[in-house]
């Protein structure tokens, strides 16, 4: 089925339920729960289905849906939630049964209170119109899930086994290695040390159904997401024309005395002027050796004539994302030192990309690309020792293949060590390190490998030394649209 056919029938289902909800007015688009356009029911349907093929006939999985946000934070659904039926409600729940080959969609029951300030929320009442857009087979309240585990012979010995995600929880711009060393931070904090929300709920489980034996389902789960699909490559494809145009807005807007979060802000007027939902990950936009710390996400100091800035940044797009980097020199011209390893980290880019294809691994990439900068390097001549130096590790580091991209930035699944298949989407990401002074050099690339090679999904993002600097010639935003002084500051009159 068509994109455009799925969001008409989508947007048909929706008005159907505002009307259902006894709402005596003509019916506005306004009045309509929201639900995703960019994943058929069919689509969603075949996740789930590959659920079943994993946990077989003596399997139920349980998969939890994120909990509502505080405030006036806007709630995003847990990533594994929706990738298996799309609905963005707080406090939803699956149930999976291998045995029936069924799926039943927990939801609280409907907050008018809440929808009358907020808008219309998909709820346990719309189960008609659920059943429609989602493909799943029933839709019940949540507080019926405990009764359901006890029933269609589920605890009868010999017992179902429960698979449910162990990996702690996607809800946002964050990606599984930082959830996992936020959660050891918080075991080691003695006033802290509660349980992880996947934890808690196996404990409840156990206590409750001591039957059920509890396996992790987070490697099913990996394993599915990590080939993406025609829909989500379209989703990621959008994602990283925005983190290139937002990128590319940032460079013009560069100039001495700048300041880096500017330039943060002259990305995101194009993130959310296209429709993105927020950042796909924390901005990292370091000036001169700022840069030189990986993850800074400061951004608080102005730029300075003959540095170099590194960005690195992409939106969240309807639950996708993607992951760009360039790095450029603050007054528009690369320095002779510069530009020598410059050349070296995009040569080096261009030579990882010249491997990669169904079949290979990461391994065979960089050792074939690593030979051939081997070649590049004969004759070239660099500022300093240092600088040769870092160049020369550059060619034994295995880290310029890096990680898969899509609900997170740094997403689940292996795309390393593993022979590569078409749908996988992961970063190219050169880089070197000269701690002499406190330099830090490297551009990243989104890869899609395809069906006979390899597609680079931000190869439209400037990285030529020439397009760069013509790129950083062109009007800015921040220039166009200078920052307001401040006033009004500096305490009461006397």
């Amino acid at each position: 089925m068509s994109v455009a056919k799925v969001r008409a029938r989508a947007a048909c289902l929706l008005l159907l339920a505002s009307a259902s909800l006894g709402a005596s007015h003509r019916v506005e688009a306004q009045d309509a729960a929201h639900y995703q356009t960019d994943f058929t029911r069919d689509e969603f349907a075949a996740r789930r289905a590959r659920v079943y093929d994993a946990i077989g006939r003596d399997g139920i999985a349980v998969v939890q849906g994120a909990t509502g946000v505080p405030g006036f934070s806007v709630f995003r659904q847990a990533n594994e939630f929706y990738y298996l039926c799309g609905v963005e409600s707080a406090h939803g729940y699956l149930l999976l049964n291998g045995r029936a080959r069924t799926t039943t969609l927990y939801l609280p029951h409907r907050d008018a209170a809440r929808e009358r300030s907020e808008g219309k929320m998909l709820a346990a009442e719309d189960s008609v119109l659920l059943k429609q857009l989602t493909g799943v087979d029933a839709v019940r309240p949540l507080e019926q899930m405990a009764q359901d585990l006890t029933g269609a012979d589920l605890l009868r010995p010999p017992a179902m086994v429960l698979h449910t995600p162990l990996a702690p929880m996607e809800t946002g711009n964050d990606s599984r290695d930082e959830l996992l060393a936020a959660q050891a931070r918080a075991a080691s904090d003695p006033w802290d040390g509660r349980p992880s929300r996947e934890a808690h709920f196996v404990q409840l489980v156990q206590q409750r159904f001591p039957q059920l034996t509890v396996r992790d389902l987070s490697p099913t789960l990996d394993a599915m997401r990590t080939i993406k699909s025609p829909a989500e490559i379209a989703v990621i494809r959008r994602a990283t024309q925005l983190a290139g145009l937002g990128i590319m807005e940032a460079m013009r807007s560069t100039a001495s005395g700048v300041y880096e979060y500017q330039l943060d802000a002259a990305a995101k007027y194009v993130y959310y002027l296209n429709g993105a939902r927020g950042d796909g990950y924390a901005s990292i936009i370091g000036g001169g050796t700022n840069a030189f710390m990986g993850h800074y996400f400061r951004k608080a100091d102005a730029l300075r004539d003959g540095d170099l800035v590194l960005m690195d940044y992409a939106p969240d797009v309807r639950y996708y994302t993607s992951d760009v980097t360039r790095i450029w020199p603050v007054n528009g011209t690369f320095t002779p030192a510069q530009k020598a390893l410059y050349d070296y980290i995009v040569a080096y880019r261009d030579a990882l990309f010249r491997y990669i294809k169904p079949g290979v691994t990461s391994d065979e990439v960089l050792d074939r690309a690593a030979a051939d900068m081997r070649q590049y390097l004969v004759g070239k001549t660099f500022a300093s020792p240092a600088h040769k130096k870092a160049v020369e590790a550059g060619l034994v580091f295995r880290g310029h293949f890096q990680h898969p991209v899509g609900m997170a930035v740094h997403d689940v699944g292996r795309v390393r060590g593993v022979p590569l298949q078409a749908g996988m989407v992961f970063t190219i990401d050169p880089m070197i390190w000269i701690p002499e002074e406190r330099l830090y050099i490297r551009i990243e690339d989104v890869a899609l490998v395809t069906a006979d090679g390899v597609e680079n999904l931000s190869g439209f993002v400037p990285s030529s030394i020439a397009d760069v600097q013509r790129t950083i010639a062109e009007p800015g935003l921040v220039q166009q649209h200078p920052p307001v002084p401040p006033t009004g500051m500096g305490g009461a009159r006397k």
